[in-house]
């Protein structure tokens, strides 16, 4: 009578039963807890910028889209000047809103707004067109921040004694409109490609590939990570790259994410075209680059060196056929 009854396969299945709707209910309740905190997270993201706010900002946005659009195009260079001046306090003003990191000004086409892969800061950088010969470059670092913490970038003219191997501060920055950036880690911690843009002068145009990082909470630009070691050669190490081109070239610099690695034409000194200009820097066709190794960039001297033989050459059958007998028109319907 103390001994356990045996279990017959009726209790088996009544267990199972039991067991079953436990689970149910259990991956219900996860499944609602998980939405729950879904739609919360969501709530609490569209509330990091209030209505009045999102609502006011999106008014001065269109202010700055007319400013922009002036500063940008029209042909007077005193309007250019008078636009830039009233664009300045107007975007400061727009962003000391609170939580103003999270309004993305979509609409806004004359500036360029870039964000890392951590989304620790914004920078905004524009140009302004002086005359043929000059561009002015304006930019600023917003952090991600609830109150408006802002890093004004000083573009000062001329360039510092040795420009590819100094670091500069805010107010000493090597003016560029930035295209696309790119976070890596380092040694230091992480640190920030800027591939930038400089319209210079009208025979000369300039790209740069700078380097952001944040020491003591402040901005510094360049850091030694470029390192070009060749056979037969010293060791180089460069803070920032900057390629000096002609106007009538087109110059690639960029980051592939393909290769995964800085892409960059080789440049070629050849007599200038334009007058009162003996030499300029023009593309040779081929491509050097920087490969991301513990924690610096390293030198590649040639990319896509693939060499074609002879019989390899991917020619084209003509539309028009090489056979008297097979000859089309330029339709691709055969002749009579």
């Amino acid at each position: 009578r103390d001994q356990p009854r045996s279990r017959g396969l009726g209790d088996v299945y009544k267990r199972q039963r039991i067991n079953c709707a436990y689970m149910k209910k259990l991956l219900i309740f996860v499944f609602c807890w998980s939405c729950s905190l879904g739609i919360f997270a969501q709530n609490t993201k569209a509330q990091t910028l209030d209505k009045i706010s999102f609502d006011q900002i999106k008014i001065a946005e269109d202010t700055l889209g007319a400013l922009g659009f002036l500063m940008v195009n029209d042909s007077l260079p005193e309007h250019r000047f008078g636009a830039c001046k009233k664009f300045i306090p107007k975007l400061v003003q727009a962003l000391k809103h609170k939580n103003s990191f999270n309004y993305d000004f979509d609409r806004l086409k004359a500036i360029s707004i870039l964000y890392p892969s951590d989304s620790t800061f914004r920078i905004i950088t524009w140009q302004l067109y002086v005359d043929k010969d000059t561009y002015h470059q304006y930019g600023a670092i917003q952090m991600n921040t609830s109150d408006l913490k802002l890093h004004r970038l000083l573009d000062r003219p001329g360039n510092p004694v040795n420009i590819e191997t100094t670091e500069l501060n805010s107010e000493q920055w090597l003016g560029a409109v930035y295209y696309n950036i790119y976070q890596f880690e380092s040694p230091e911690g992480p640190q920030y490609l800027l591939f930038g843009f400089d319209g210079k002068s009208f025979f000369s145009k300039r790209k740069i590939l700078d380097v952001l990082k944040f020491k003591n909470g402040k901005p510094v630009f360049g850091s030694p990570v470029f390192v070009k070691n060749k056979e037969n050669e010293p060791t180089t190490t460069q803070s920032r790259l900057v390629l000096d081109y002609s106007a009538e070239s087109s110059v690639k610099l960029n980051y592939d994410l393909h290769l995964e690695m800085i892409i960059f034409d080789h440049l070629t000194q050849q007599p200038s075209p334009f007058p009162g200009e003996d030499l300029t820097w023009i593309p040779d066709g081929t491509y050097e680059g920087y490969e991301l190794k513990n924690g610096v960039w390293e030198y590649q001297e040639k990319i896509f060196d693939h060499k074609y033989e002879m019989n390899e050459f991917p020619v084209p059958e003509p539309i028009l056929g090489g056979d008297r007998k097979s000859r089309k028109d330029i339709l691709g319907r055969k002749k009579n």
